[in-house]
């Protein structure tokens, strides 16, 4: 694998793995600062990372992502594209198109007025070209990332908005309400949904976001046995509760077809 480049264009980092031509390094500044410079509040950080997988069979092999730091709030987005022209320029798009709707609902939130419509923004209507899971063979894969950090203690409501703002799949927080280690997580068509590792039946949040939440406790597991699941299922992530010390765990799929693990720390 190349190793990293890193070019400070004005005030846009642009880091550049694998086989990209030098030449998109200007344009990937140029239009995320586009994007900035709409924003009307301070960046105090904006960076773009693009990588080009080395695997022929991927079919969008450039992974675009940027990171904003807008006074203090993080602002994530990722795209794939065919070609790092393409990856660029659907980075700005979502970007944009994420910062536009992210900043209505903070408003709304902060004038106590509900957001019109029902969050149709968190239910597929931004443009998202999520990149591709590469098959790798179960037997072949490995946990590559364990990241390991104090779960943040938040309302359904904060947790979906982390969601959004950093562009995840799923985020692993604890319950403000229920004090669960608890995942919320994008579920296709139905929207959002919560787990938790030992709901209650009886317990439905009370949220501005509509969520559905599972009923089902989450599995008591040791790593090797969540790889064991995760396989099988062939689901792009486990949520489970540590055997050892009972807390909840994720472990997902990579976009490379290796896994990654979140644990809580300590």
């Amino acid at each position: 694998m190349d190793a990293e480049r890193t070019v400070g264009t004005a005030d846009v980092e642009v880091v550049i793995r694998g086989d990209i031509p030098d030449t998109i390094r200007a344009e990937a500044a140029s239009k995320i600062r586009e994007v900035t410079e709409n924003i009307g509040e301070p960046i105090l950080h904006a960076r773009v990372r693009l990588t080009r997988s080395a695997n022929p069979s991927v079919d969008r092999p450039v992974l675009a992502q940027a990171n904003l730091d807008v006074n203090g709030r993080l602002v994530r987005a990722q795209v794939a594209g065919t070609t790092a022209e393409e990856a660029v320029d659907l980075l700005q798009a979502k970007l944009r198109h994420r910062w536009a709707h992210l900043e209505r609902d903070w408003e709304a939130r902060r004038g106590g007025q509900p957001v019109s419509g029902p969050h149709e923004w968190r239910h597929g209507s931004e443009p998202t070209h999520r990149p591709s899971y590469f098959q790798r063979p179960a037997e072949e894969r490995e946990v590559v990332r364990h990241k390991a950090f104090e779960l943040a203690r938040a309302t359904v409501d904060e947790a979906a908005d982390d969601l959004e703002r950093l562009d995840y799949d799923f985020h692993l927080f604890t319950d403000s309400a229920t004090g669960l280690d608890t995942v919320i997580y994008r579920a296709g068509p139905a929207g959002l949904r919560l787990a938790q590792l030992a709901p209650d039946p009886s317990w439905q949040p009370v949220t501005e976001v509509p969520v559905t939440v599972s009923r089902q406790h989450a599995p008591r597991l040791d790593v090797p046995e969540a790889i064991e699941r995760l396989g099988l299922t062939g689901l792009p992530f486990l949520f489970f509760a540590d055997s050892t010390s009972g807390r909840g765990c994720v472990l997902y799929m990579r976009y490379d077809g290796d896994y990654g693990l979140i644990t809580p720390a300590g």
